[in-house]
């Protein structure tokens, strides 16, 4: 069972609940996808074409791509996002591992203009004077695994983040993610991933705001007083091979 074929056989198990049918689509966009192409023109993705409409194939396993195809075949492997965007405007969906899976599940276009609308809503930027920090109130357990996935593929690109309950100059009252150390070019792919997480826990998306501080900030070391801590985890760079200056390296 792959994280797909969970995701789906929850959504499937219940059919009424919006955050499993959410959670799959999250898990979908974030998956890598093998999209079989055409066996004569590799840049072309093979359509499946149904009474329902016409739709491209995608695999969440090689091996899966594979036995639909009855051997080895063309493909191009990109994230499910991507797929989705590869076929915006086509009228065209998306075929998920069709008769090789659990999760074999047809996406028909509806479905893929609202995941692309979706994950390309960009965050709405304004400003606010913050009055008071407190610890966050009570938020969905979604909410906060999601945010935590999230901030967890955010290697390198800043240090922790703190969730807190926040209260404004104006009155307003909402929650509040403070992301430490993340360099300008970083912040609004950040702000987009956190937007994400909020929409895909069905949580209203102006509930939760994201803001950027460094770590020296006197502010930084309130949040982190009342504040749930993400940790991210560092970037990590390959090491160099080592060389023993005694044992010069053999040229053939």
């Amino acid at each position: 069972m792959t994280p797909l074929d969970v995701a789906h056989a929850d959504m499937e198990a219940a059919p009424d609940d919006d955050l499993l049918r959410m959670r799959f689509y999250e898990r979908l966009a974030e998956s890598e996808l093998f999209v079989l192409l055409e066996q004569d023109r590799a840049e072309v993705p093979q359509l499946f074409e149904t009474e329902v409409g016409s739709f491209i194939l995608v695999f969440d396993r090689e091996d899966r791509l594979t036995e639909f195809a009855e051997g080895a075949a063309n493909y191009a492997a990109l994230s499910g996002r991507s797929a989705a965007q590869m076929v915006k405007g086509q009228n065209v969906g998306l075929a998920l591992n069709i008769g090789v899976a659990p999760s074999s599940f047809l996406m028909p276009v509806p479905a893929v203009d609202w995941l692309n609308q979706t994950l390309e809503a960009k965050p709405k930027e304004q400003s606010a004077l913050p009055e008071r920090f407190e610890p966050p109130g009570a938020l969905p357990d979604q909410l906060l695994t999601s945010l935590d996935a999230k901030l967890a593929t955010a290697e390198g690109l800043a240090s922790k983040a703190f969730l807190v309950a926040v209260t404004y100059r104006d009155g307003w009252r909402g929650h509040l993610l403070a992301i430490a150390d993340a360099a300008p070019a970083a912040q609004p792919a950040l702000a987009r991933a956190i937007s994400e997480a909020v929409i895909f826990s069905g949580v209203d998306a102006g509930e939760l705001d994201v803001v950027f501080v460094a770590s020296g900030d006197p502010v930084t070391e309130k949040l982190a007083n009342v504040g749930l801590r993400f940790d991210l985890p560092e970037l990590v760079l390959p090491k160099a091979p080592t060389v023993d200056p005694t044992k010069p390296p053999k040229l053939r």
